[in-house]
């Protein structure tokens, strides 16, 4: 059953004062790249917040992901490294082989711990660490994909006061991830994934998302 999103109940001081949110954390596997291609370049390149992404690679080749999806959006599209500090208008890509986790100051920590729902890396490990760092400042959005990865930190996201998009079945080339987030029960907004990003905006920019 669909909510209303919950208010956030603080603000970020290193951003700008209308922005509630400090943080979008998104998880896709199968039909990831296409799903992350139409949302992200309907983004404008002032976004507020950093974007986080897990995408189920391969393990054992190097992902060119990055590559092809900064041609696709107007904001600057890199893989993540161990020990970056996230800047806003800047999507990171989890690396092949790697959970990606965040700080609560806000910098990347890369990790090859276990595997998770037979993937690494894994979007219950974003979630978790997004959820525990910036609580009521963060937004998790699952995208189409195989399995259950995600549906954990769902729950995390949302036990910390976070927020939750997930991509309906209709519109999802691979709906089991999204199925997964919906059973929980605690999924803010269904939608189809053309208007995604439109709720992105208007959650973390508000009236503010035309200002250059």
């Amino acid at each position: 059953m669909e909510k209303s999103p919950s208010d956030a109940e603080q603000i970020c001081p290193t951003h700008p004062a209308h922005v509630n949110f400090s943080i979008i954390a998104i998880a896709a596997s199968a039909g990831g790249l296409k799903a992350l291609s139409q949302l992200l370049s309907a983004l404008p390149a002032n976004f507020a917040v950093p974007v986080v992404i897990v995408q189920h690679l391969d393990r054992k080749h190097r992902s060119l992901m990055a590559d092809i999806l900064s041609r696709r959006t107007k904001l600057q599209v890199k893989q993540a490294q161990q020990g970056e500090l996230m800047e806003a208008g800047i999507v990171y890509i989890a690396p092949p082989n790697y959970h990606l986790l965040v700080t609560s100051q806000g910098y990347v920590e890369l990790t090859q711990s276990e595997v998770i729902h037979f993937v690494r890396p894994s979007a219950d490990v974003l979630f978790q660490s997004v959820a525990e760092n910036y609580k009521s400042r963060a937004i998790a959005v699952v995208l189409t994909g195989t399995g259950v990865d995600g549906a954990i930190g769902v729950r995390e996201i949302k036990q910390k006061g976070g927020t939750v998009i997930v991509q309906d079945s209709k519109t999802s080339e691979f709906d089991g991830m999204p199925k997964a987030a919906i059973k929980t029960g605690l999924v803010d907004q269904i939608l189809p994934l053309s208007e995604i990003a439109t709720a992105l905006i208007a959650l973390v920019m508000g009236s503010n998302a035309d200002e250059q």
